[in-house]
Protein backbone atom coordinates (compact mmCIF):
# COMPACT_ATOMS: atom_id res chain seq x y z
CA UNK A 1 0.00 0.00 0.00
CA UNK A 2 2.71 2.35 0.69
CA UNK A 3 4.59 1.68 -2.37
CA UNK A 4 0.99 2.94 -4.41
CA UNK A 5 1.18 6.09 -2.09
CA UNK A 6 4.88 7.03 -3.28
CA UNK A 7 4.47 6.14 -6.85
CA UNK A 8 4.48 8.77 -9.40
CA UNK A 9 2.97 5.86 -11.65
CA UNK A 10 -0.16 5.38 -9.22
CA UNK A 11 -1.29 8.73 -8.61
CA UNK A 12 -0.89 9.78 -12.73
CA UNK A 13 -2.88 6.07 -13.05
CA UNK A 14 -5.46 7.50 -10.33
CA UNK A 15 -6.05 11.31 -11.54
CA UNK A 16 -6.46 9.53 -15.02
CA UNK A 17 -9.10 6.83 -14.04
CA UNK A 18 -10.49 9.20 -12.01
CA UNK A 19 -11.23 11.81 -14.25
CA UNK A 20 -12.68 8.83 -17.06
CA UNK A 21 -14.90 7.57 -14.33
CA UNK A 22 -15.95 11.26 -14.02
CA UNK A 23 -16.99 11.35 -17.49
CA UNK A 24 -18.29 8.17 -17.84
CA UNK A 25 -20.54 9.26 -14.71
CA UNK A 26 -22.10 11.52 -16.95
CA UNK A 27 -24.59 9.17 -18.16
CA UNK A 28 -25.92 7.82 -14.90
CA UNK A 29 -26.27 11.36 -13.83
CA UNK A 30 -28.27 12.56 -17.17
CA UNK A 31 -30.67 9.35 -16.33
CA UNK A 32 -31.03 10.19 -12.88
CA UNK A 33 -31.92 13.61 -13.71
CA UNK A 34 -34.51 12.88 -15.82
CA UNK A 35 -36.25 9.92 -14.61
CA UNK A 36 -36.46 11.61 -10.62
CA UNK A 37 -38.02 14.64 -12.42
CA UNK A 38 -41.50 12.87 -12.70
CA UNK A 39 -41.83 12.44 -9.07
CA UNK A 40 -42.43 15.33 -6.36
CA UNK A 41 -39.06 16.83 -4.78
CA UNK A 42 -39.02 15.43 -1.25
CA UNK A 43 -38.91 11.65 -3.45
CA UNK A 44 -36.37 12.91 -6.06
CA UNK A 45 -33.92 13.85 -3.20
CA UNK A 46 -34.10 10.88 -2.05
CA UNK A 47 -34.38 8.76 -4.90
CA UNK A 48 -31.07 10.55 -6.04
CA UNK A 49 -29.42 9.08 -2.93
CA UNK A 50 -30.28 5.88 -3.20
CA UNK A 51 -29.63 5.26 -6.87
CA UNK A 52 -25.92 6.86 -6.19
CA UNK A 53 -25.44 4.78 -3.73
CA UNK A 54 -26.43 2.08 -5.50
CA UNK A 55 -24.25 3.26 -8.21
CA UNK A 56 -21.11 3.20 -5.51
CA UNK A 57 -21.90 -0.61 -4.59
CA UNK A 58 -22.53 -2.07 -7.67
CA UNK A 59 -18.97 -0.57 -8.96
CA UNK A 60 -17.43 -1.76 -5.53
CA UNK A 61 -18.73 -4.68 -5.97
CA UNK A 62 -17.89 -5.56 -9.36
CA UNK A 63 -14.36 -4.71 -8.80
CA UNK A 64 -14.26 -7.39 -5.64
CA UNK A 65 -15.27 -10.12 -8.46
CA UNK A 66 -12.52 -9.12 -10.97
CA UNK A 67 -11.96 -12.80 -12.28
CA UNK A 68 -15.54 -13.05 -12.60
CA UNK A 69 -15.96 -9.90 -14.67
CA UNK A 70 -13.21 -10.83 -17.36
CA UNK A 71 -15.68 -13.68 -17.83
CA UNK A 72 -18.37 -12.19 -18.92
CA UNK A 73 -16.07 -10.87 -22.22
CA UNK A 74 -16.01 -14.35 -23.19
CA UNK A 75 -18.20 -15.39 -26.19
CA UNK A 76 -21.39 -17.43 -24.95
CA UNK A 77 -23.99 -16.63 -28.20
CA UNK A 78 -22.77 -17.29 -31.63
CA UNK A 79 -25.35 -15.66 -34.76
CA UNK A 80 -24.23 -15.40 -37.82
CA UNK A 81 -20.34 -15.47 -37.43
CA UNK A 82 -21.02 -13.21 -35.06
CA UNK A 83 -20.28 -13.85 -31.09
CA UNK A 84 -22.06 -12.03 -27.99
CA UNK A 85 -20.02 -12.16 -24.54
CA UNK A 86 -22.50 -11.37 -21.43
CA UNK A 87 -21.23 -7.85 -21.37
CA UNK A 88 -22.60 -7.71 -24.92
CA UNK A 89 -25.86 -8.69 -23.95
CA UNK A 90 -26.31 -6.59 -21.10
CA UNK A 91 -25.18 -3.49 -22.89
CA UNK A 92 -27.48 -4.43 -25.46
CA UNK A 93 -30.25 -5.10 -23.31
CA UNK A 94 -29.51 -1.91 -21.05
CA UNK A 95 -29.54 0.65 -24.21
CA UNK A 96 -32.80 -0.55 -25.53
CA UNK A 97 -34.18 0.12 -22.00
CA UNK A 98 -32.67 3.57 -22.26
CA UNK A 99 -34.14 4.09 -25.94
CA UNK A 100 -37.64 2.77 -24.59
CA UNK A 101 -37.28 4.84 -21.41
CA UNK A 102 -36.43 8.06 -23.45
CA UNK A 103 -38.93 7.55 -26.10
CA UNK A 104 -41.87 6.69 -23.88
CA UNK A 105 -41.13 9.86 -21.43
CA UNK A 106 -40.62 12.12 -25.26
CA UNK A 107 -43.72 10.30 -26.14
CA UNK A 108 -45.20 11.88 -22.59
CA UNK A 109 -44.01 15.26 -22.83
CA UNK A 110 -45.23 15.85 -26.22
CA UNK A 111 -48.86 14.34 -25.43
CA UNK A 112 -49.06 16.59 -22.92
CA UNK A 113 -49.51 19.70 -24.47
CA UNK A 114 -48.64 22.77 -23.03
CA UNK A 115 -48.86 22.04 -19.34
CA UNK A 116 -46.17 20.44 -17.72
CA UNK A 117 -47.13 16.45 -17.05
CA UNK A 118 -48.22 16.30 -12.81
CA UNK A 119 -45.26 14.41 -11.01
CA UNK A 120 -46.21 11.00 -9.89
CA UNK A 121 -46.88 10.28 -6.22
CA UNK A 122 -46.71 7.94 -3.98
CA UNK A 123 -44.98 4.64 -3.17
CA UNK A 124 -45.28 2.83 -6.00
CA UNK A 125 -44.05 5.94 -8.51
CA UNK A 126 -40.85 5.75 -6.17
CA UNK A 127 -40.08 2.21 -6.11
CA UNK A 128 -40.67 2.25 -9.49
CA UNK A 129 -37.71 4.99 -9.91
CA UNK A 130 -35.91 3.18 -7.92
CA UNK A 131 -36.27 -0.14 -10.00
CA UNK A 132 -35.25 1.76 -13.03
CA UNK A 133 -31.95 4.03 -11.58
CA UNK A 134 -30.89 0.07 -10.68
CA UNK A 135 -31.03 -1.13 -13.99
CA UNK A 136 -29.39 1.29 -15.70
CA UNK A 137 -26.93 1.55 -12.81
CA UNK A 138 -26.05 -2.24 -13.33
CA UNK A 139 -25.55 -1.11 -16.78
CA UNK A 140 -23.40 1.89 -16.47
CA UNK A 141 -21.18 0.00 -13.31
CA UNK A 142 -20.36 -2.97 -15.73
CA UNK A 143 -19.01 -0.74 -18.21
CA UNK A 144 -17.60 1.93 -15.92
CA UNK A 145 -15.17 -1.05 -14.24
CA UNK A 146 -14.23 -2.91 -17.46
CA UNK A 147 -13.02 0.46 -18.68
CA UNK A 148 -10.80 0.37 -14.80
CA UNK A 149 -9.66 -2.99 -15.40
CA UNK A 150 -8.32 -2.02 -18.64
CA UNK A 151 -6.39 0.90 -17.47
CA UNK A 152 -5.37 0.01 -14.20
CA UNK A 153 -4.14 -3.02 -12.64
CA UNK A 154 -4.10 -2.34 -8.78
CA UNK A 155 -7.84 -2.39 -7.00
CA UNK A 156 -6.68 0.06 -4.37
CA UNK A 157 -6.78 2.34 -7.25
CA UNK A 158 -9.74 1.22 -9.03
CA UNK A 159 -11.73 1.50 -5.84
CA UNK A 160 -10.46 5.02 -4.68
CA UNK A 161 -11.08 6.08 -8.56
CA UNK A 162 -14.71 4.99 -8.40
CA UNK A 163 -15.20 6.48 -5.15
CA UNK A 164 -14.08 9.83 -5.90
CA UNK A 165 -16.14 10.00 -9.01
CA UNK A 166 -19.20 9.09 -7.15
CA UNK A 167 -18.68 11.83 -4.81
CA UNK A 168 -18.42 13.87 -7.82
CA UNK A 169 -21.57 12.72 -9.57
CA UNK A 170 -23.45 13.34 -6.47
CA UNK A 171 -22.13 16.72 -5.98
CA UNK A 172 -23.44 17.48 -9.40
CA UNK A 173 -26.94 15.62 -9.86
CA UNK A 174 -28.67 18.11 -7.58
CA UNK A 175 -28.07 20.83 -9.94
CA UNK A 176 -28.70 19.10 -13.09
CA UNK A 177 -31.93 17.80 -11.52
CA UNK A 178 -32.71 20.85 -10.57
CA UNK A 179 -31.50 22.68 -13.68
CA UNK A 180 -33.73 20.14 -15.20
CA UNK A 181 -36.96 20.45 -13.37
CA UNK A 182 -36.76 24.02 -13.70
CA UNK A 183 -36.70 24.03 -17.73
CA UNK A 184 -39.06 22.29 -18.89
CA UNK A 185 -37.04 22.56 -22.95
CA UNK A 186 -33.87 20.79 -21.01
CA UNK A 187 -35.54 17.65 -20.05
CA UNK A 188 -36.44 17.28 -23.97
CA UNK A 189 -32.62 17.92 -24.58
CA UNK A 190 -31.56 15.12 -21.75
CA UNK A 191 -34.18 12.78 -23.32
CA UNK A 192 -32.06 12.94 -26.50
CA UNK A 193 -29.61 12.89 -25.04
CA UNK A 194 -30.60 9.29 -23.22
CA UNK A 195 -31.57 7.86 -27.19
CA UNK A 196 -28.05 8.76 -28.11
CA UNK A 197 -26.52 7.09 -25.45
CA UNK A 198 -28.59 4.34 -25.84
CA UNK A 199 -27.91 3.54 -29.29
CA UNK A 200 -24.16 3.85 -28.08
CA UNK A 201 -24.64 1.10 -25.88
CA UNK A 202 -26.59 -1.00 -28.61
CA UNK A 203 -23.78 -0.96 -30.67
CA UNK A 204 -21.20 -1.62 -28.24
CA UNK A 205 -22.89 -4.90 -27.37
CA UNK A 206 -22.64 -5.54 -31.77
CA UNK A 207 -18.85 -4.59 -31.73
CA UNK A 208 -19.57 -1.27 -33.30
CA UNK A 209 -17.96 0.95 -31.18
CA UNK A 210 -18.79 4.68 -31.47
CA UNK A 211 -15.63 6.72 -30.25
CA UNK A 212 -17.33 7.92 -26.90
CA UNK A 213 -15.88 11.65 -27.16
CA UNK A 214 -17.85 12.44 -30.16
CA UNK A 215 -21.03 11.20 -28.08
CA UNK A 216 -19.81 13.83 -25.28
CA UNK A 217 -18.98 16.32 -27.65
CA UNK A 218 -22.72 16.71 -28.89
CA UNK A 219 -23.79 16.91 -25.53
CA UNK A 220 -21.66 19.60 -24.60
CA UNK A 221 -22.03 21.03 -27.53
CA UNK A 222 -26.07 21.02 -27.44
CA UNK A 223 -26.13 21.39 -23.51
CA UNK A 224 -24.00 24.61 -24.40
CA UNK A 225 -26.66 26.34 -27.30
CA UNK A 226 -29.93 25.36 -24.78
CA UNK A 227 -27.92 27.64 -21.80
CA UNK A 228 -27.70 30.26 -24.37
CA UNK A 229 -31.29 29.94 -24.93
CA UNK A 230 -32.30 29.42 -21.19
CA UNK A 231 -30.30 32.59 -20.79
CA UNK A 232 -32.00 34.42 -24.22
CA UNK A 233 -35.34 33.43 -22.45
CA UNK A 234 -34.75 34.99 -19.22
CA UNK A 235 -33.50 38.18 -20.49
CA UNK A 236 -36.85 38.62 -22.85
CA UNK A 237 -38.48 37.55 -19.29
CA UNK A 238 -37.34 40.42 -17.48
CA UNK A 239 -37.24 43.05 -20.49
Amino acid sequence: MMALLTSPEAWAALLTLTALEIVLGIDNVIFLSVVVSGIPPQQAKRARQIGLALALVFRILLLSLLVWLIGLTRAVLTVHDLAFSWRDIILIAGGLFLIAKATHEIHREVEAGHDAPAPESGRGAFFRVIFEITIIDIVFSLDSIITAIGMAQDLPIMISAVVVACVVMYAASGPVARFVAEHPTTKMLALAFLVLIGVALVADGFKFHIPRGYIYFAIAFSALVELFNVLARRNRSKA
